[in-house]
Formats: C-alpha cells, sequence, structure tokens
C-alpha cells in the first residue's frame, strides 16, 4: 500500500511516497509555477478601466472579481489536481495526504474529482514546502495509513 503526500502553496507543489505507514518518506515529484512568486502589479501590464457612479459624477476604477494572480494560481491547483488524478488512476497510490498553504488549499480541493478525494485520508493547512522531507514526516501523523 502506498500512501502520497502531496505538500503545497502557490507557487510549488512537492509529491512525496510512502511505502511505510510509520517509516520515512521520499520526494518523488516536484512542479513548479515561478508565477506563484510574482507580485500582483507584475502580471498586470495595464491599469483597471474606469467607471461613472450611477448617480452623481464620480468616478472610480473597475476591478476584476477575481485579480490575475489568484487566476494563476487556480490555474496551478489545476495542474496539481490533474497530476494527483492521473497517478490515482495508474494506480500509483491508494491514499492521499494534502498538506497545503490555507488559501491554495481550498483551491486544490475544489480542483479535485470526487474520486480523488475519496483518496484523501488527511487534510492539512500549512505552507510546509520549504522544510525538509524528515521535517514534514515529523509534522504528519505518526501512521499514514
Amino acid at each position: 500500500m502506498t500512501t502520497w503526500i502531496i505538500v503545497a502553496n502557490g507557487s510549488r507543489a512537492r509529491v512525496f511516497s510512502a511505502k511505510s505507514s510509520t517509516g520515512s518518506i521520499e520526494e518523488i515529484e516536484t512542479l513548479i509555477h515561478p508565477e506563484g512568486r510574482v507580485h500582483e502589479q507584475t502580471l498586470t501590464s495595464d491599469l483597471p478601466g474606469r467607471t461613472f457612479d450611477r448617480a452623481g459624477p464620480g468616478r472610480h476604477a473597475m476591478e476584476a472579481k477575481v485579480g490575475t494572480k489568484q487566476q494563476k494560481q487556480i490555474g496551478f491547483a489545476t495542474r496539481v489536481a490533474d497530476y494527483v488524478e492521473a497517478a490515482r488512476e495508474n494506480h500509483k497510490y491508494r491514499s492521499l495526504f494534502v498538506v497545503a498553504a490555507p488559501n491554495f488549499l481550498g483551491l486544490i480541493r475544489s480542483k479535485l474529482t470526487r474520486d480523488t478525494t475519496a483518496c484523501v485520508d488527511f487534510w492539512m493547512d500549512k505552507d510546509l514546502t520549504s522544510l525538509s522531507k524528515e521535517e514534514i514526516r515529523k509534522r504528519l501523523p505518526e501512521r499514514l495509513w
């Protein structure tokens, strides 16, 4: 029985595998998303449009409901979810642990299919991407299945 551990934030997703329920974990893949570290201003090349108020002489800038940076992170969450989905379909793991930065965890959850979500045994809303594999293992439950 193999467990996969996904440790992610908006700019990087690390994939680990555990062959033993109480043993160490091994990193098998890293997905990089450089746009996740870029500021919103860098991603947009133009100022937002302007509009008039309905009543009165006021004008104000229009804002998008979803910013460009968040749109990029949604795309990265989709990429991570697709990777995990393909691995599930190829029977690469039976159990899945997902550890992600709080804002990114919600994006990943929304992109996983029902079948893949059923494989998730553990969710954690922490950004552990910068830690060593030993430190990550210490923060996971003692038994991985």
